[in-house]
């Protein structure tokens, strides 16, 4: 028996491996798509040069189906002000480590999808294209699925699930609060600031994966992927039997052997502190949840004053540097979701398999 997310993308498994930018590159996607499953691509953090030539390694190394994954935010002006305020902040950082802060140009690390992109994507004409922080802008939408890709992307609300539907999304993730990574947040964030502060995107709304899947499944029409705290095949099976046509699993990839996770993030995901995540906006200036390392238990995991989504990590980023070169994470954006049980010193292909061990029997599907 096959799901309908299986059907339509012509999957052997229900199984999407979440993109997870900065700790993956095309042999983490290669591994989970000849397993069976759906790898990822991410590309928000890539040039469209590196993207082709990452699209190019995937396809020569398989011919199964795979996801490219793109951000769709808008990418803000320098505010000056809070710029200087965000630096404030971590000076006596750039203190204790001898950083000189006016040599930190400011400015953003992650692109939107743009026509450039898109570009790219035309040569390949992926299975899946999907997008984070909602969609982008309609002739774009269009542009992809021309090329007959189906689009995905996430929903942290049934509100955000409902827009995505009506505006061409043709497969949804319902994105639950413990899943590891930026929240997929794009309909709630507060229309006003504070004393001329950014806004604030409203975390109150953010509930469970197993709360929002039945909510999204019994809305939308089309098959909905469950993201959040899945770890196991037990859990995937739960998954399905509340609607889900399949899952998307992140945290559970960060330790396989085609994973670019960093030395201190490694450590920190075999240890304790993996227990110990939360939703924070000082790496990135969007909520994501990451462990709690010495950064956000200094400053609070949300901080008011941290620059518009993606401008914030600019100034983090030499702190990030000279911390790691000692194997220490305590300015790294530890991303982990609230059930790291899964993670696996292991070959990603293996584990996927492990993952999906039962598919098929009558207490799966």
């Amino acid at each position: 028996m096959k799901t309908q997310l299986q059907t339509l993308l012509g999957l052997e498994l229900p199984i999407i491996q979440a993109p997870m930018a900065g700790v993956q590159g095309s042999e983490l996607a290669i591994a989970v798509s000849a397993a069976g499953g759906l790898g990822s691509l991410p590309c928000a953090m890539l040039t469209a040069d590196v993207m082709h030539q990452e699209m190019k390694t995937i396809e020569a190394n398989t011919d199964k189906p795979y996801n490219v994954n793109f951000f769709c935010h808008k990418t803000p002006e320098v505010d000056e002000a809070r710029e200087a305020k965000w630096r404030g902040l971590l000076t006596p950082y750039y203190q204790e480590f001898g950083i000189d802060a006016s040599q930190i140009t400011a400015g953003a690390s992650r692109a939107p999808f743009n026509h450039e992109l898109a570009d790219v994507l035309e040569s390949f004409r992926p299975t899946v294209v999907s997008f984070h922080f909602g969609l982008p802008e309609k002739a774009l939408v269009n542009r992809v699925k021309s090329m007959g890709a189906k689009v995905l992307s996430s929903a942290t609300t049934v509100k955000e699930a409902q827009w995505l539907e009506a505006n061409g999304a043709d497969i949804i993730v319902a994105q639950g609060v413990e899943a590891g990574g930026h929240r997929g947040i794009f309909l709630s964030e507060d229309t006003e600031s504070v004393d001329g502060r950014a806004p604030k995107y409203s975390v109150s709304t953010q509930i469970g994966t197993f709360a929002l899947l039945p909510q999204i499944v019994n809305t939308v029409s089309v098959p909905v992927v469950a993201a959040g705290g899945i770890a196991d095949a037990p859990g995937i099976a739960a998954a399905i039997n509340l609607g889900a046509s399949g899952v998307q699993l992140g945290t559970t990839y960060l330790l396989c052997d085609e994973a670019k996770t960093s030395a201190p993030h490694r450590a920190a995901l075999n240890s304790d502190h993996a227990a110990e995540t939360t939703l924070t906006n000082l790496f990135s200036g969007r909520p994501a949840r990451s462990m709690v390392n010495r950064i956000v238990s200094e400053l609070g995991p949300m901080s008011d004053w941290v620059p518009d989504f993606p401008m914030a990590s600019t100034a983090t980023a030499p702190l990030r540097a000279k911390a790691e070169a000692s194997g220490s994470g305590d300015f790294s954006p530890l991303w982990c979701g609230q059930n790291a049980s899964g993670c696996k010193a292991i070959a990603a292909g293996e584990l996927t398999r492990k993952l999906a061990a039962g598919l098929g029997s009558d207490s799966f599907i």
